[in-house]
């Protein structure tokens, strides 16, 4: 029987002629997780860093985003390489890795990713859904080719080191968030502040000069599209809890007159 793999993130951009468009699924359900993937987004980012989201509920939303021509990447709650190796054997073939501050961080989640000598992930494809229990046929030799490792710059000393770390060997793109941007520049809650604005596009210019792509969250419409004029490859533009509350609370405004005040207020 043959195997059909989902791509990579960095194979989608690779083969892209425009920004790839993505939707955020930090509920840890499977069900929204299958609903953004069936949405035409060009990726979905499944969250274990800011969601409820453990392996055995990151497994259930890779089955269900399986189905569909997604790029599926999994972000993991930190760059320890015990969790970057589960959450690989457990069939994730794009990762993204938050708070990397420099080169050093950044070749650590290289090596990581990337079995020796090249790097330090585990042996364990016999008994994984990253080679499919061994029917993945050469899994092993070609492991680069089927993982791609991104990583998050989100801070003001980050941004300064973005040229390095974009272009340290085995890094395959780097996200920009500008949510932590914003509050490392004193501005916390102030994503598209002038400042964090122009900083954000000045980390643009540092990975677009180590020859890597870059992306960005942007909920806001206006926002995501000067970032993607800008340069931005890949974008984060939604979230299905996001997308939820505000559908939710556009129901109870159009039908409950005491709903108009906000009730995040």
């Amino acid at each position: 029987m043959p195997l059909r793999l989902n791509p990579t993130l960095r194979d989608r951009i690779a083969e892209a002629d425009r920004p790839l468009f993505g939707g955020w699924v930090t509920s840890g359900s499977p069900v929204m997780a299958e609903i953004m993937a069936g949405s035409g987004l060009d990726w979905v980012l499944i969250d274990m860093e800011h969601a409820p989201n453990g392996l055995e509920s990151v497994l259930a939303q890779l089955h269900a985003v399986s189905a569909y021509p997604v790029a599926p990447v999994v972000r993991v709650p930190s760059a320890d390489p015990v969790i970057i190796k589960q959450v690989l054997d457990l069939g994730a073939q794009s990762i993204l890795v938050p708070m990397v501050q420099d080169a050093a961080e950044a070749r650590a989640v290289a090596e990581a990713v990337q079995y020796p000598p090249a790097g330090r992930r585990g042996v364990g494809s016999a008994l994984a859904r990253s080679a499919r229990w061994n029917r993945v046929e050469g899994y092993l030799a070609e492991a680069d080719r089927h993982v791609a490792a991104f990583v998050q710059v989100e801070t003001a000393e980050a941004v300064d080191a973005a040229h390095e770390i974009a272009a340290t060997r085995g890094i395959d793109g780097v996200f920009v968030g500008p949510a932590d941007l914003a509050a490392s520049m004193g501005l916390i809650g102030q994503q598209t502040h002038p400042d964090v604005v122009a900083a954000v596009r000045r980390a643009f210019d540092g990975i677009a000069r180590a020859g890597a792509p870059a992306g960005v969250n942007a909920f806001d419409p206006d926002a995501a599209r000067a970032y993607a004029d800008a340069g931005a490859r890949f974008v984060l533009v939604g979230a299905d809890v996001a997308l939820v509350a505000r559908g939710s609370e556009q129901l109870a405004r159009t039908f409950i007159p005491s709903a108009d005040a906000d009730p995040r207020s």
